[in-house]
């Protein structure tokens, strides 16, 4: 499979020292896939007799599709946007393989509203049936992550549904939401590609889960712990400005809301002050 062009660890919240712990590669879907696939991923650790360490993932607005297998166990699930950041505790060792799909790419799959797994767990089973059951024995009876990557693109290729135009116009919005910093509310979208806010508000729920405020609350907060930690922290007052909030207490209320800690506090814990 070929290696991923998006290589960001954005959102990966202390990201530098996570590799320490981890390994995450990242591989490009086949061509049919494109428009509801973003990328396969990989990650692998090996702690034995180490401390677990804990990671922290301030997620996008993307469905999940993973398999998992650690020292105690395996599971197939299904991971809907997480409602708060996503905490992940590394134990021994183990390898993760997962689907990250396009926003509003795995609703083609599977026809119900995303929004009824926001922030919920779904095994593969419950999502495809025997089908799903079937794959996921495949994927754990293998021991190389590369070919469980190809064999989960081929069971989704297999399924692949009819085209869908609403896809398109979301992977749109969402990418013209991260291209544009000026973005700071969802009547900024409605003015800028002429869409009815209802209706946004009506696709977002069903076919990527949360809501187009989420989303670019999520992304301007991504830049913002993404700035803390490559040491490019200005004045609370200009960063909280340049992210599109009115005054600083409610960039600060918002970043502790989702990180669990004010910027300062953030910034004192990974050691960037």
């Amino acid at each position: 499979m070929k290696p991923s062009e998006k290589q960001s660890d954005r959102g990966i919240l202390k990201a530098e020292a996570g590799k320490q712990n981890f390994s995450l590669a990242r591989y490009e879907p086949v061509q049919p896939l494109a428009h509801l696939v973003e990328y396969y991923w990989v990650v692998r650790w090996d702690l034995r007799g180490q401390a677990p360490y804990r990671q922290v993932v301030l997620s996008y607005p993307n469905v999940h599709m993973v398999f998992e297998k650690e020292h105690n166990g395996t599971f197939a699930g299904v991971y809907g946007v997480p409602s708060k950041p996503y905490t992940r505790d590394l134990h021994e060792n183990g390898v993760v393989i997962g689907v990250k799909f396009q926003p509003g790419g795995f609703y083609p799959f599977w026809k119900h509203p995303i929004s009824n797994i926001t922030g919920q767990i779904l095994s593969v089973g419950d999502v495809f049936g025997e089908d799903g059951t079937a794959l996921q024995k495949q994927m754990f009876a293998l021991d190389d992550a590369e070919k469980g990557a190809q064999l989960v693109e081929r069971f989704l290729l297999e399924r692949l549904p009819e085209p869908d135009d609403n896809v398109a116009l979301l992977n749109r919005i969402v990418q013209t939401v991260i291209d544009n910093r000026e973005i700071t509310k969802v009547e900024d979208v409605v003015s800028l590609l002429g869409i009815n806010k209802r209706t946004l508000q009506r696709l977002f729920s069903r076919y990527v889960g949360v809501s187009p405020k989420w989303v670019i609350k999520r992304y301007r907060l991504q830049e913002a712990a993404e700035r803390m930690e490559k040491g490019d922290v200005p004045d609370w007052s200009a960063l909280s400005q340049h992210l599109g909030y009115y005054d600083q207490s409610h960039f600060i209320k918002d970043f502790k809301a989702m990180v669990g800690r004010s910027p300062l506090e953030y910034v004192k814990d990974a050691g960037l002050s």
